[in-house]
């Protein structure tokens, strides 16, 4: 553990991390024949010229730390040779040597991946689209990955974890540090009922610079990756770069020509990217039968619950127009929209907006 936990420190290219772990197999071995001096100078020049930088990251202290937090917060290591390290990750030479994990990773290679990403900056529609498809990917024992950032990430986490599947969050930060901490409700439930992984070490704070490097992770656990909302410089337009490059499959939830939102989306479309129109996309891109969802009926309305929701529709509509059109007392109307909303049937906009909520496409 103690030379894995050193290794994690080191600091310089993933691919010459991966390369010097692949030709001595394991972290000791490392150190063991570069760092003390068991090679011949000549021998290997490139390996020869890290060796000032392996040997400055070996801090007894420091790891000492490290190994005392892994142990108090039940927090995994594992190297790129460990029986449980992630199978989609190994074709690539940039794959992180070393991973941090807390909860349970053993489904990540056993079912499929589908990464889930999109803008922080969200639509109500982004999260409805993302709501859907993390359901639907639950019942069929598809995995989601995402970054547990604010908005689409969250959601993807959320929804899935609601409808008892399974999801694993790929943090830019150290394992045992969660951003942003308005999800930390989300960062616990996946502890028990998915996992998230890391691999830079605990404590490391979420340097932007970190993300990047996260994305690739998402992109390279997923057998194929779904782009809901992202603006031009959305950041996970760069998980869909990274995703191209890994040879995955990248599809793009098309969006409003006049949304800021969609533009990212709407021009992976227009570059190649899969269009996603229906659920079916998702199962053909991941050679998966598809099992048809069951539309389940309104049946559990009253009279005036199904008066003002079919009123209500798919494009958002003001209370006063809703008004306007059922003559419902206003506090009584008040009191139905509640009902509808506890059924899981409409959701409340800002601005007094109220709109369906779609359960499938």
């Amino acid at each position: 553990m103690e030379f894995d936990i050193w290794y994690s420190l080191v600091r310089f290219s993933n691919r010459d991390k991966l390369s010097l772990l692949k030709k001595f197999k394991s972290t000791e071995n490392i150190w063991r024949n570069v760092c003390n001096n068991k090679l011949e100078v000549d021998q290997d020049k490139n390996i020869i010229k890290l060796r000032h930088i392996l040997k400055k990251y070996w801090d007894e202290n420091r790891i000492k730390e490290i190994k005392n937090i892994l142990t108090s917060k039940n927090i995994e290591i594992i190297n790129y040779y460990s029986e449980n390290y992630p199978k989609n990750l190994k074709p690539f030479e940039d794959a992180p040597s070393i991973l941090y994990y807390r909860g349970d990773i053993e489904k990540i290679n056993s079912n499929k991946n589908l990464a889930i990403v999109g803008s922080r900056d969200y639509s109500y529609y982004g999260e409805n689209v993302t709501s859907i498809i993390s359901r639907e990917m639950a019942k069929n024992n598809i995995n989601i990955i995402s970054g547990m950032a604010k908005g689409i990430d969250a959601f993807a986490h959320k929804y899935s974890l609601q409808a008892k599947g399974y999801t694993c969050a790929v943090l830019g930060s150290g394992i045992d540090v969660i951003y942003p901490y308005i999800n930390k409700n989300i960062y616990y439930k996946l502890l028990e009922e998915g996992s998230v992984i890391s691999e830079f070490p605990p404590g490391i704070k979420p340097y932007p610079y970190n993300f990047p490097l996260r994305n690739r992770i998402i992109s390279g656990l997923s057998d194929a990756v779904i782009i809901i909302e992202a603006s031009e410089k959305s950041g996970s337009l760069i998980t869909a770069s990274y995703a191209l490059e890994q040879g995955k499959d990248v599809m793009a939830v098309p969006g409003s020509i006049f949304s800021k939102k969609s533009i990212g989306t709407n021009k992976l479309i227009k570059d190649g990217a899969y269009p996603f129109t229906t659920i079916e996309d998702i199962y053909n891109l991941l050679n998966i039968n598809y099992k048809e969802k069951i539309e389940i009926e309104k049946n559990n309305l009253n009279k005036i619950e199904n008066e003002i929701y079919t009123v209500i529709e798919d494009t958002p509509i003001h209370i006063d127009d809703i008004v306007r059109v059922t003559k419902v007392d206003i506090k009584r109307l008040y009191e139905v929209l509640f009902e509808l909303q506890f059924k899981n049937h409409i959701t409340c906009l800002s601005g007094n907006y109220y709109v369906r909520i779609s359960n499938s496409i």
